[in-house]
């Protein structure tokens, strides 16, 4: 297990192939994919698809969306990181959380210690991040790790914000 990032209450690690039940756990939980412009995994071979052709990739560069656990537990609650957008080619920080973990404040800490990661550790100019229109405690998240209100846009036919850090 590759451990990226040690929060006071997480810790952040790069998930490996064994790891598609946790995916596809995560994106069956009712709201989780609310307010996110991507479909629904139908079974652990596609979240096996997505670990092997998406997330597992950007590890090559240091990025990655990387496993979240509570440290007092070990309990796998969700996802955080950096990905490399092609089309764009920015610097996305995004997160991923079980609903029964939401309020806590997981987000925020886990994505104010990958911001200072990507800025501080790999020394990236600038780290962008999304959220859907109405989603407003992942606004909340952005702003309250420092990253600045820049504009709305439409992506894959959905409003969002896009926030950034430099």
């Amino acid at each position: 297990m590759k451990i990226i990032i040690e929060t006071p209450r997480l810790v952040l690690r790069q998930f490996t192939m064994a790891d598609a039940p946790l995916i596809w756990t995560l994106n069956s939980a009712p709201g989780v994919l609310q307010y996110i412009h991507e479909p629904a995994l139908k079974n652990v071979e596609e979240a096996t698809n997505v670990l092997q052709n998406i997330m597992l990739p950007q590890y090559e560069n240091n990025l990655g969306r990387w496993a979240v656990h509570t440290k007092h537990n070990n309990e796998f609650i969700g996802w955080c990181g950096l990905k490399w957008l092609q089309s764009t080619n920015e610097i996305d920080l995004g997160y991923r959380f079980t609903p029964r973990h939401w309020g806590k404040g997981y987000a925020t800490e886990a994505a104010q210690h990958t911001l200072n990661y990507g800025l501080h550790q790999l020394n990236l100019q600038e780290i962008f991040g999304k959220a859907h229109i109405d989603n407003t405690a992942s606004q909340n998240v952005l702003e309250k790790i420092g990253m600045q209100y820049v504009k709305e846009i439409m992506e894959d036919n959905v409003q969002v914000k896009v926030y950034r850090a430099t």
